[in-house]
């Protein structure tokens, strides 16, 4: 069911123009679907929903909020080092993030515009706020003398197909994880001004709320396809994708610990905080939630993390390559191991809780 579709290669990047990281498992993907299959859906079961949401994405609410201000107007060269590679990388991968976004979106509406007019309208609206979160991103990247030749990478990046069921699963925890990435770090920097080095982040109060309106779409989208909740297969891929978005996250925050340390973030901490309030988000759309609680969750996912910066090192050595792999074999059977066991940890019936005080 997952098929990746090659593209042609990239060009030899102009002056400033950053050549996008290599692609790797935990880096942003673009996808592509079953367009038919996404124009059948029957939304009636959610449809008064989905058309509010519709009301409320035209009114546009931040329309004016990403616009530049004066406060961007300066020389950035002394963000240097660790911190200033680390700002880079994270700019980077939230700006394919959410132009990977776009391209999805903009291409379902025109997918379903003649064949599911609330739905196209739906996916025009939220390819437009992400097309100005890529833009707003890679404008900042343009302050560090670097930028990513957008037009390009929408020719050369592999593209993934996922039936719509997986888009459906994977964009919902998408939109809910970054929507707690970007409140927990804009609530950090309320109380810790002094870690603010870039205005960006004065931004992400309002920029959080697109991701939530984006969010609870999906939720729309989810609840009104009963096979995606009301069954033991559902169950069973909302624990498998919860798990495999969490793992995700784990594995990156701690590959990139040193931007989180620039904000006086410990990336632990951080990383569990997100996981556990995407968790309880998720925990209303979905039919079951995992089990944050159990002690072993996180010792178990954070050891991943820790597997997985022993890779890092490994393939950063100048190692025969076939000493590399046999290096990297049992780190990689022990992340295997850790995420099987968490994924039989007992999940969290959240159909039983619904209608409950939580």
């Amino acid at each position: 069911m997952v098929s990746s579709i090659p593209q042609s290669a990239p060009k030899a990047p102009k002056e400033g123009i950053k050549q996008p990281s290599q692609e790797t498992i935990l880096t942003p993907r673009f996808y592509t679907t079953d367009f038919d299959t996404a124009a059948s859906l029957d939304l009636s079961a959610q449809e008064n929903e989905l058309q509010a949401m519709v009301a409320e994405m035209r009114a546009d609410y931040n329309r004016n909020h990403f616009v530049r201000d004066e406060e961007f107007a300066k020389s950035w060269e002394h963000i240097e080092g660790k911190a200033r590679r680390g700002f880079i990388e994270y700019l980077e991968r939230s700006c394919i993030s959410e132009f990977s976004g776009f391209l999805l979106f903009k291409e379902l509406s025109r997918q379903l515009k003649k064949r599911n007019p609330l739905l196209s309208e739906l996916f025009h609206l939220m390819a437009r706020d992400e097309a100005r979160h890529a833009g707003f991103l890679n404008k900042a990247m343009g302050d560090f003398k670097l930028s990513l030749d957008l037009a390009d990478i929408t020719k050369t990046r592999t593209y993934t197909f996922f039936p719509i069921e997986w888009v459906i699963y994977t964009v919902y925890l998408s939109e809910k994880i970054g929507y707690w990435r970007y409140i927990l770090i804009y609530h950090h920097l309320q109380k810790h001004p002094e870690n603010q080095f870039y205005p960006i982040f004065r931004y992400f109060e309002s920029w959080c709320q697109d991701e939530n309106r984006h969010g609870d779409i999906f939720k729309a989208l989810l609840r009104s396809q009963p096979k995606m909740w009301n069954n033991w297969k559902a169950r069973l891929w909302s624990r498998f994708f919860l798990l495999s978005v969490f793992a995700t996250h784990t594995l990156t925050v701690h590959e990139r610990a040193s931007f989180y340390h620039s904000l006086g973030i410990d990336p632990t901490d951080f990383d569990s905080q997100v996981v556990i309030n995407t968790n309880d988000t998720a925990g209303r759309a979905f039919p079951v939630m995992l089990n944050t609680q159990h002690p072993q969750f996180f010792p178990l996912l954070h050891s991943c993390s820790n597997y997985n910066l022993k890779i890092s090192a490994i393939e950063r050595s100048s190692q025969p390559k076939f000493l590399k792999l046999m290096r990297k074999i049992p780190l990689i059977t022990a992340i295997v191991v850790n995420l099987l066991r968490i994924f039989f940890i007992k999940p969290v019936n959240t159909e039983a809780l619904k209608g409950t005080v939580r």
